[in-house]
């Protein structure tokens, strides 16, 4: 059974077909494609941070061809106008950085990361939040990667920054705190996990609001730590409080609530309870499905999971033909 943590550090996943184009969407790339080419015609440096912004729309819905040229062509204006050195230069890089990750591209992602960190260091001062958060990043590309020696005291001094010059309680603390957790999950470190899965949940609460999605994300990995360790009756309403909260602040059909849907129905999976975990993975699909398109990568674990309910349910052929299809999906050059 495959569990998505959906941990808030995510990244946007490739997506083999471009997610569907609603028509504010739509209206929203318009507006920038033309506030792009005003700017750039008149001579505009600001048109980078539309490029930017015209790149991450994109990006956002899938698009990662023409996303990759603009921002390179931003990062290029950057780079003339304000030097190599500057803490916008910087915002470019991480920027193409992301993308090269969430296409899979480690190589090319982890000197762009690298000199972002070093321009910000240089420009910001070893101890600003802009810094802390280049080292999370960079600790994210290793951590993908499973080079996880090298991503943990990255975490560990983002996280210092993050509460020296924010203090203890805030939001970007919750994060930096969440992502050391899941490093540890991840090694099977349960117990250092814990107390910061809880602590990043209780800033969250705080600051947010009780049914703020950040909070349902943070309860979702506390939950799939617990599931880990097979601790499946404090697991259980953590889930259902996940899911309660992006129902209700994001709506019924938003992949985050396929997510929920997966993992709640994943944990009755994996104690046997098939008949509350097949409604579930089936609604979770559909809502993948709709959203992601039908070739996604969050399709296909879809498809697995609940192959995975079939064939613990004798029902071979009906199994053979979603993992068949899955199996398509995995299979496309992304």
């Amino acid at each position: 059974m495959n569990t998505w943590a959906a941990v808030l550090r995510k990244l946007l996943p490739s997506s083999a077909s471009p997610a569907p184009v609603d028509a504010q969407s739509s209206l929203e790339w318009e507006t920038l494609n033309q506030e792009v080419m005003s700017l750039y015609r008149a001579g505009n440096y600001d048109v980078s941070r539309s490029l930017n912004n015209l790149a991450a729309l994109y990006q956002a819905q899938g698009h990662y061809a023409p996303a990759e040229p603009l921002y390179k062509r931003a990062l290029a204006i950057d780079e003339k106008a304000l030097g190599p050195n500057h803490p916008d230069v910087a915002v470019s890089l991480n920027n193409l950085a992301l993308l090269y990750q969430a296409k899979g591209q480690y190589a090319p992602a982890e000197p762009l990361y690298k000199r972002s960190l070093a321009i910000s260091e240089k420009a910001l001062g070893p101890d600003h939040p802009d810094v802390a958060g280049s080292l999370n990043n960079l600790a994210g590309l290793y951590y993908t990667q499973g080079q996880y020696a090298p991503a943990e005291p990255l975490y560990k001094r983002s996280l210092t920054i993050m509460e020296k010059a924010l203090g203890p309680n805030h939001p970007r603390v919750a994060l930096s705190l969440n992502n050391l957790a899941e490093l540890y999950q991840t090694q099977g470190r349960y117990a250092l996990a814990e107390p910061l899965y809880k602590r990043s949940l209780a800033i969250w609460e705080k600051a947010l609001g009780p049914d703020h999605p950040d909070v349902a994300t943070s309860l979702n990995n506390l939950a799939g730590l617990y599931e880990t360790q097979s601790q499946y009756a404090p697991a259980e309403p953590l889930y259902k409080r996940s899911l309660s909260i992006r129902e209700k602040a994001l709506g019924p059909d938003h992949p985050d609530v396929a997510t929920s849907l997966n993992n709640l129905a994943g944990l009755y999976d994996t104690q046997g309870q098939y008949a509350p975990a097949e409604p579930l993975y089936k609604r979770s699909l559909a809502i993948m499905e709709k959203a992601l398109g039908p070739d996604h990568p969050d399709v296909a674990t879809s498809l697995e999971n609940m192959a995975e309910l079939y064939r613990a349910t004798k029902r071979n052929e009906e199994a053979e033909k979603l993992e068949q299809r899955a199996t398509r999906i995995r299979a496309i050059q992304r």
